[in-house]
């Protein structure tokens, strides 16, 4: 017998309700590292709070590889940095052919000083059809501090 405990709840609602996807069920997961308290499930699937984290400072790749073609028009994005003063870089790039070669949507740079700018959330309309693969790779600190990759949420639709 295969079984799986699902969750209902206002978040689901409002993730299906914005149209977001749900990755759990169309897609298998890549990364580069992770922390044991902070899986990659945390900042792919709604209702989860925690956000994903590397294991170790560096550069990270999270890659999402969609079980059949998608068409996407909206990415959203959202990180979090509350103890160390930092400038991080991330580029955003898909795959048409399940990764033997990628296209970049977006490099940005941007810089995180807690207190006070601590968050970062971005929303992108994009227009791409046939992905069969989407990347996101951080560099948590252009300067090689000891910053650990992290991020807070991922939604596609």
């Amino acid at each position: 017998m295969r079984k799986r405990i699902i969750e209902h709840g206002p978040r689901d609602n409002a993730a299906a309700e914005q149209g977001w996807l749900d990755l759990e069920r169309l897609a298998r997961v890549e990364i580069t590292s992770e922390d044991a308290a902070h899986p990659i499930e945390a900042a792919l699937i709604p209702g989860a709070d925690s956000g994903w984290q590397a294991a170790q400072p560096g550069e990270r790749t999270i890659r999402l590889l969609f079980d059949e073609p998608l068409r996407l028009r909206r990415i959203h994005l959202a990180f979090r940095e509350d103890r160390q003063e930092r400038t991080q870089e991330f580029a955003l790039r898909w795959s048409p052919d399940g990764g033997r070669s990628y296209r970049e949507i977006l490099r940005q740079q941007y810089n995180f000083s807690p207190p006070g700018a601590a968050r970062e959330a971005e929303d992108y309309e994009i227009d791409l059809d046939a992905v069969t693969a989407l990347e996101l790779k951080i560099v948590p600190d252009i300067s090689g501090g000891s910053a650990r990759a992290s991020l807070a949420r991922l939604r596609v639709a």
